[in-house]
């Protein structure tokens, strides 16, 4: 039995320590030749968790399933970079791979680079992986059979330069030189060393003159060929700079920040993909090709589905889905030998796991070799069976028993870019080549830096099919269809007599972009057949569900929960209990089966909650997998929606045959508007100092008879910038002062019809210049050039593999337009095709009580667009950042939720949480609760929590707080993320600081509101508030608030 420890409680499994040094001898004159190695033994002697002291430092490690999974599935514990990927650090800095968790510069590039590895972007890879792959081909069949390759070698020349060409447009060409390119000997000398350090006695490291030299040099070495990457692409003109992985890095800006991420850190993430990108997945192929070798049962399976698959010719992207058996072969391979084979988590306060003590912020290493062996999972656990993952036998494996590719929000981003490169490789190799080990009595060794590989793994390649025999099919099998193409600007048609006009709303939940991606090819596509279409995120609808026509809801999951912009709309739909009676509605879910626990979880959750609350599902789930068909499953889905819809709906699914509005020149005056609007009083700067970004604060007079209460928000219908509309006349070659009327047999309201009007007011004020493109724009646009290179292009950017790459770079018509000339377009074709304006709401930042006049906080939104032409500006925030006292806005008043007011006894206290601009309900609140309380009303404490970046910048309202706060009637907490507290950098780490004074407050039946962003400051701040009160009054308690009333958000 384990003695206990000091405390009481059981000691940790391990070898007995000496004083002082621990188990340091034990370490240092271990045996076993890799600590993969190590740690097996030590597993097979102490169980499931053992633990060793270095000089005082406890080391954990835990390989059971149960332990894992507990770990896992606790929010409680997240990943630590331990020790040796600390020392990476030296050369990763904070890239993807090496970056601590509160990092702002992870939470940027993850959110920026997710995107480029979503399902839908892995089809545009396809062409360059299947170029290097080619290369090594010929290159094994030029050797001939009698040649040694070295298959850990030839592994590493092929995904380094995979991931150089589909990531940053650069060929390292190393398969036309002899030895490596210089990075691979930098990458695996800093590898090995900085692993190496992680393990040597303190205080020894600076005696070791030579390695250290050789460490800087090989840093060097790498840091001037990603400096070289980078001035490279800076030297293209933009418009010959592919849309890759590196220009997002270069010009792209976080949607939650508005920042971009900084040249030091660009250079980071260069490093991190070119090390991850090439280093694990070389080790999988390699491991791959000796488990086929030494399991001719399997290796005969598998060239058996690669010969049906292939045949003798070229492969496809649509093949990968076909080749479901490589990809088990691929699977346990990474089973066996995973080649990123530990990761550490850490718990973020003190806790237990299988019993034992764990402080607060200690590592645990997670060993993947012997999880993926667990005899309590896997059958014969040693035992090489690619039939474990085959679709039948998914569902057999529990959740956290396979996860070469890491967990959670640090998971592996590249999985599938990995899986897709690594399936074409091994089905290419044995599809031209009989291979077979150069040495039959080969026994496996391994080589370890921090990933692992075969050492002195040879084989010899006899040819089967040479290149020269392959042939090329024709046709390409299409992934998913198009939207409908629209028609020819020049024609002259009137819409069909019978066009229905029958509402369509298509939602979406998505954080990489193939959810977003489909829903917009439905709309597109729906509106080309004369639905009316509108598409938004489920957060936009929740609480807002139409009953006329069919609710479109394509979502995926996201470790099992919604994705960042659908989490409101899950919420309401599973707590609130709504009556969706009259709301007809189908779910088309997104995910993988890699995650089958998991899998399709939310899309579920959706279907059955909506129908569970009386809604009506006129079709059955649809369901894509990334993992085997993702763009087969969406074309068996997708092909028969519009008939049976059509059937459903009784109406005919034909489109249109010509366009909508018909212009022509008048000379007649404009006609004179007749609006409610509202007078702006007030426009001035808040920010001050090196902020970023703008924030204006307006005063506006209400128009007549309009009246609000304090918490209300106000809609503000925005104008098209001024240089938009300067662009959009200088394209198509008109006046600004022409005067012109409209006509139409089908008007849609937004555009004045029979009534004359200036060209330029049509573009400001009747449709939105900034809004993007769909796929059935870009088919139409196709449509209208008579240059074949240009209609080419067009095509393929109208295609549904485009649609994540159009909405990520968000061209808008008028940028398409520019970009190419030869499209022959008019004014009606233009509006036709562009959006009206969207009215923004703003929560207004005034008090009913003590101003008729109403206050807008505003954060203007600017900066380069992501599309690479001119600067992008935020439609609202623009326009009202550029509106004088006198303007007239054109504004309408609406209702919070009822709870998102301030109590209606002063007497209670009041808790506001908020960042940025989400301080404007919070400055109305704090207003109105002064007021009263002067007035002579019994007041409860107001407490006020507010995230900024520097005291000097940007604390909002700072001297109006203040002389609250000398009258008694406000305190304030706040917290700067750029100039820290010590640990205190974001509002909910002071939240965490202030944790007694919170509790207290509730205690006294205080009233919380938040008030900031979806994405990432509201999820912070929940899961913050419920770790302070769970021990107290449960771990439902913000729920069981919020039921009460006691607890409100206003997330955006």
């Amino acid at each position: 039995m384990t003695p206990p420890n000091a405390t009481g409680t059981p000691r940790i499994p391990g070898p007995a320590a000496l004083p002082v040094v621990g188990n340091l001898f034990e370490v240092l004159g271990a045996s076993q030749e890799t600590s993969i190695e190590f740690a097996e033994d030590y597993h097979a002697k102490y169980g499931g968790m053992f633990a060793l002291d270095v000089l005082g430092t406890r080391q954990i490690f835990a390989s059971e399933h149960a332990l894992v999974a507990e770990m896992c599935s606790s929010p409680l514990w997240s990943k630590k970079v331990h020790d040796a990927i600390d020392q990476v650090r030296d050369f990763g800095g904070d890239g993807l791979f090496t970056a601590y968790n509160e990092e702002p510069n992870w939470g940027k590039a993850h959110r920026l680079l997710m995107p480029a590895f979503g399902t839908m972007a892995m089809k545009d890879y396809f062409g360059q992986m299947l170029d290097i792959a080619e290369q090594m081909m010929v290159r094994w069949e030029r050797f001939g059979p009698d040649v040694e390759i070295d298959v850990a070698e030839d592994m590493t020349r092929l995904t380094l330069d995979t991931i150089a060409l589909c990531a940053f447009d650069v060929r390292f060409n190393s398969f036309y030189s002899e030895n490596h390119h210089p990075f691979v000997g930098a990458m695996v000398g800093a590898l090995t060393e900085a692993g190496l350090r992680s393990e040597r006695l303190p205080g020894v490291q600076p005696f070791m003159v030579g390695t250290n030299r050789r460490y800087r040099e090989d840093i060097a070495t790498m840091r001037q060929i990603t400096q070289d990457i980078v001035t490279a692409r800076a030297g293209r003109p933009v418009d010959q700079r592919p849309d890759d992985l590196l220009e997002r890095m270069l010009s792209a800006a976080d949607p939650l920040t508005g920042e971009k991420l900084s040249e030091e850190n660009v250079q980071y993430q260069l490093a991190t993909f070119l090390i991850a990108g090439h280093e694990t997945t070389s080790g999988l192929l390699s491991f791959a090709t000796h488990k086929l070798l030494t399991h001719p049962d399997v290796l005969a399976k598998a060239r058996e589905v690669v010969d049906e698959v292939l045949g003798d010719r070229t492969p496809e992207f649509a093949d990968l889905a076909k080749l479901g058996y490589i990809g088990q072969v691929l699977r346990e391979t990474l089973r066996l030998h995973p080649t990123a084979p530990a990761f550490a988590l850490s718990p973020s306060e003190d806790t237990t796991l299988g019993g034992y003590d764990i402080a607060a912020g200690e590592s645990v290493m997670v060993m993947l070799p012997t999880l993926h062996t667990d005899p309590a999972v896997w059958p014969e656990p040693t035992r090489f069976d690619p039939d474990r993952f085959s679709p039948e036998r998914m569902d057999e494996i529990p959740e956290y028993a396979w996860m070469p590719f890491g967990h959670g929000a640090r998971a592996c981003i590249g999985r599938p870019f990995a899986l897709q490169e690594a399936t074409l490789v091994l089905a290419m190799m044995l599809q031209r080549f009989d291979i077979a080990l150069t040495d039959p009595g080969y026994e496996l060794k391994i080589a370890e830096s921090l990933t692992i590989k075969p050492k002195n793994l040879t084989i010899h390649a006899a040819n089967r099919l040479s290149h020269t025999q392959l042939r090329t099919d024709a046709t390409a099998p299409a992934s998913a269809p198009a939207p409908a193409p629209a028609r020819k600007a020049s024609a002259a048609a009137t819409p069909p007599a019978d066009a229905h006009g029958t509402p369509m709303l298509v939602l979406y939940g998505s954080n990489g972009g193939s959810s977003e991606g489909l829903a917009r090819t439905i709309a597109g596509d729906g509106a080309a057949r004369g639905w009316h279409t509108r598409v938004a995120s489920l957060d936009e609808a929740t609480a807002d569900l139409p009953t006329a026509g069919p609710v479109v809801i394509v979502t995926s999951s996201y470790n099992g929960t919604p994705p960042d912009n659908a989490k409101r709309f899950v919420d309401w739909l599973t707590t609130t209990g709504p009556d969706l009676s009259g709301v007809e509605y189908l779910v088309l879910g997104c995910g993988s089966l890699d995650w089958a626990a998991t899998y399709q979880r939310v899309p579920t959750l959706i279907d059955d909650a909506m129908t569970a609350a009386g809604a009506t599902r006129i079709r059955e789930r649809g369901a894509t997998d990334a993992r085997t068909d993702f763009f087969g499953d969406w074309e068996r889905w997708y092909q028969p929606l519009w008939p049976e819809l059509s059937e459903h709906y009784q109406i005919e699914d034909t489109a249109p045959t010509g366009p909508r509005y018909r212009i022509a020149s008048t000379s007649q005056p404009a006609a004179h508007r007749e609006e409610a609007t509202a007078i702006v009083l007030e426009n001035r700067e808040l920010v001050r100092g090196d902020s970023p970004r703008s924030k204006r604060h307006l005063e506006l007079r209400l128009p007549e008879g309009m009246t609000y209460r304090t918490g209300d928000y106000l809609s503000v219908l925005p104008q098209n910038h001024p240089e938009l509309v300067t662009r959009m006349l200088t394209r198509l070659a008109l006046p600004g002062d022409e005067l012109v009327t409209i006509d139409s047999d089908a008007p849609s309201g937004r555009i004045p019809v029979g009534v004359p009007v200036r060209v330029d007011d049509l573009l400001t004020r009747h449709v939105d210049l900034t809004a993007p493109a769909t796929q059935g724009v870009l088919a139409s646009l196709a449509e209208t050039t008579r240059c074949p290179p240009e209609r080419a292009e067009l095509e393929k950017l109208a295609s549904p593999e485009q649609a994540d790459t159009i909405r990520q770079r968000r061209f808008s018509l008028l940028d398409l337009l520019e970009m190419f000339a030869s499209c022959e377009v008019d004014l009606a074709w233009v509006i036709e095709r562009l959006p009206a304006p969207r009215a923004r709401q703003y929560s207004i930042s005034s008090a009913a009580e003590t101003q008729t006049e109403v206050a807008l906080t505003v954060s203007v939104i600017e900066g380069p667009a992501l599309s690479g032409t001119g600067t992008y500006r935020g439609a609202a925030s623009s326009y009202l950042q550029r509106v004088q006292p006198g303007d007239r806005l054109t504004v309408t008043l609406a209702s919070p939720t009822e709870h998102f007011r301030p109590p209606a006894q002063n007497s209670i206290p009041a808790i506001m949480i908020a960042a940025g601009s989400g301080i404007a309900p919070f400055r109305g609140f704090i207003n109105a609760r002064h007021a009263r309380a002067t007035g002579g009303e019994p007041a409860g404490e107001t407490v006020l929590f507010f995230g900024c970046q520097h005291p000097d910048w940007d604390d909002l309202y700072a001297e109006e707080f203040a002389t609250y706060e000398a009258a008694g009637t406000l305190r304030v907490h706040r917290a700067y993320s750029r100039k820290p507290d010590g640990e205190v950098r974001y509002v909910q780490h002071r939240l965490w600081a202030e944790r007694d004074s919170i509790l207290d407050l509730i205690e006294q039946g205080a009233h919380v509101y938040v008030c900031g962003d979806v994405t990432g400051m509201g999820p912070a701040v929940e899961e913050t508030l419920t770790r302070i009160g769970q021990d107290v009054h449960g771990p439902n308690w913000l729920t069981e608030l919020s039921q009460t009333g006691r607890y409100a958000t206003d997330l955006f």
